[in-house]
């Protein structure tokens, strides 16, 4: 039985999912298992998924997706992650979860650094990781594209809550620390995310939403009623 287990919703994703498999298929720690929990796609993606070894169920929207791959997951972690991810290093695995161990964490995430070399960018991911840093104690935020996570703990919170639409992934971790569970951000490396999001929304009205979302969740609650419109994954592939 390995000791992690790599979930992934997808959706459409068969121009994304090489590049992560590949990068997963080169890390030096190699105790896991890949469970990609897919929402019906058109495409490739399964079978993409297993060429690699994968193990291909079904799946949903984010939330939903994680927590049906969760289900299947055998591993005493879970590391849940997005298709448009990549880890930096050969090494990611390998140190980030002894890093986890090492300090005892329940729940972990790291910084994110943006596939791109346009500095609006960076700018951006710089300025979530230093209000991810800023609440960290108080209310942790983890984007859902890298969490990692025990089991005991995902299973004790009943994973993510799929009623919320937006923003169930900050919701995940800071039930998981009111219910007593560890959390820290990991200072091995960070994560590599596409920026796919902001070149198809616009990079000014994602950051609106956002802003937007966080003062919703403080002042109302967790969002549970679609407040925008959101499209999971890639381009469906239409039929020939």
């Amino acid at each position: 039985m390995p000791r992690v287990s790599i979930v992934i919703p997808t959706k459409n994703e068969e121009a994304m999912l090489p590049r992560l498999m590949e990068s997963i298929k080169n890390q030096t720690y190699d105790d896991y298992e890949v469970i990609v929990a897919d929402a019906h796609s058109t495409d490739k993606t399964c079978s993409i998924a297993e060429s690699y070894g994968a193990k291909c169920v079904e799946g949903g929207m984010p939330g939903p997706g994680r927590n049906k791959g969760a289900i299947a997951a055998s591993g005493e972690i879970i590391v849940f992650f997005d298709a448009d991810v990549l880890m930096p290093s050969t090494r990611f695995l390998q140190d980030c979860i002894g890093e986890m161990d090492k300090k005892g964490l329940d729940v972990a995430s790291c910084k994110v650094k943006p596939i791109s070399r346009k500095p609006v960018d960076k700018a951006m991911h710089e300025i979530y990781n230093a209000y991810a840093v800023a609440t960290e104690k108080i209310r942790p935020h983890a984007p859902g594209f890298c969490i990692l996570v025990r089991r005991h703990a995902h299973h004790g919170i009943k994973g993510f809550d799929e009623e919320i639409v937006l923003a169930e992934d900050h919701d995940y971790v800071q039930r998981a620390k009111k219910e007593g569970h560890k959390f820290g951000l990991l200072k091995s490396h960070p994560i590599s995310v596409s920026v796919r999001r902001l070149e198809k929304d616009g990079r000014l009205a994602l950051a609106i939403k956002y802003l937007f979302a966080e003062l919703h969740i403080i002042t109302r609650g967790a969002i549970k009623k679609e407040l925008f419109e959101y499209e999971m994954g890639g381009e469906e592939k239409k039929p020939e």
